[in-house]
């Protein structure tokens, strides 16, 4: 095994950090509570408050990079 270390201390290692893993995304989980409904009818497009808000459709950002022609 890696390192040197036995099979058994190796398997608790990995099973250890696999349940540590598992926790930590349910304590996160279930602190932040996320919506996982499904909305029967989607969004219009502004509705949603992860889209930018910053940019329209069609805007161009200002400092696009100039290819130079030479």
């Amino acid at each position: 095994m890696p390192a040197g270390v036995p099979m058994t201390t190796y398997l608790k290692m990995f099973a250890a950090s696999l349940l540590a893993m598992f926790a930590g995304a349910e304590v996160v989980h279930r602190y932040y509570r996320p919506d996982l409904t499904i909305p029967d009818i989607p969004p219009k497009p502004g509705e949603l408050k992860t889209e930018l808000l910053g940019l329209k459709e069609g805007e161009r950002i200002k400092h696009e990079p100039q290819i130079s022609q030479q």
